[in-house]
């Protein structure tokens, strides 16, 4: 069989650094993609080995691993977490940027523009990473700039841009997910917080309080606090709902700049509940540190006692 060809141009510099991986999986423990899927190949630590095996001839490039290395949020929880100093996010960089024009480039977690765009550049103003452009007629996304976040999937008015592998952080998923919860008995809350500020121990998708009885809320992890789109946030009070929380990053902490999307979109949500004579604290936006667990509790403790005493939105 003929093996495949490729020049390591940029992950070339990195093969020394790839060896300092020791594997300890501490990576794979942080990783929201291995979280959501349970496979090995998704972790950061995997897709190392299958990037030294490429370089030292043993593997083959392929469509596979162009996929698993395409698909990354740049969360950095690997980058924070790995025992041995390796900059993973950076090394995946640029082998992105060798894969890129070959035949096994794939799309991962870079977002896709459609056949309806009507080149309004509002996805290409917005991108915090300078990752999509107009060329040629056309707007097209650099998928080595591209970091995953969603903000060009919110903004455009077509809704014609996706990002097709969404590891339980799209839209459809959360939306299905909150509703199945806010259908169980006693459920009143949906708690929506950042991948990059809140770390979940359990899985991307949800956590929530078990203690043997039905819990009141569950917390269902985004992205970014900047995708969750306006219609978003209403929908779970449209299910019965009595609140609904939502976690961004501080100020100057967020990646993408979502942390003000997010209180934009409360602040106007917030307005016109009032205007129908609908208590605004019924929908909150709390600001949560890196990591801050213990902070964010209080946060959810508290909003909880404020629903708990205003009640059924719908008696």
């Amino acid at each position: 069989m003929e093996i495949k060809t490729m020049e390591f141009k940029n992950l070339e510099k990195w093969k020394s650094t790839l060896d300092n991986c020791i594997r300890c999986g501490y990576c794979y423990e942080h990783c929201p993609l291995t979280k959501f899927t349970r496979w090995e190949s998704d972790a950061p630590r995997a897709k190392m080995s299958m990037l030294f095996g490429m370089l030292s001839g043993e593997l083959e490039p392929s469509s596979y691993i162009a996929e698993k290395l395409f698909s990354c949020f740049y969360c950095q929880r690997c980058v924070a977490a790995c025992s041995s100093g390796v900059p993973i996010t950076e090394v995946f960089t640029d082998a992105r940027a060798d894969f890129v024009g070959t035949e096994f480039e794939m799309p991962g977690t870079t977002s896709v523009t459609g056949p309806n765009c009507v080149a309004c550049l509002a996805c290409v103003r917005a991108c915090p990473h300078e990752a999509r452009s107009f060329e040629n007629g056309v707007v097209v996304t650099d998928k080595v700039k591209c970091q995953g976040c969603g903000i060009c999937v919110d903004v455009c008015p077509r809704q014609t841009i996706e990002i097709k592998t969404g590891y339980g952080t799209d839209r459809k998923y959360l939306d299905n997910e909150v509703t199945r919860f806010l259908a169980k008995d006693n459920a009143k809350a949906a708690i929506f917080a950042c991948n990059w500020s809140y770390y979940p121990d359990l899985q991307t998708a949800e956590e929530g309080p078990f203690d043997g009885e039905a819990p009141e809320y569950k917390i269902f992890v985004n992205l970014c606090g900047g995708r969750l789109e306006k219609t978003q946030l209403i929908e779970p009070f449209l299910n019965s709902a009595w609140g609904v929380l939502v976690a961004c990053c501080p100020d100057g902490d967020c990646e993408h700049d979502g942390n003000v999307k997010a209180k934009s979109h409360v602040a106007y949500l917030r307005a016109a509940m009032e205007a129908m004579d609908i208590s605004p604290d019924r929908l909150k936006v709390v600001q949560i540190a890196h990591g801050d667990k213990a902070g964010f509790q209080t946060e959810i403790d508290t909003f909880m006692e404020d629903i708990n005493s205003l009640g059924p939105l719908i008696p």
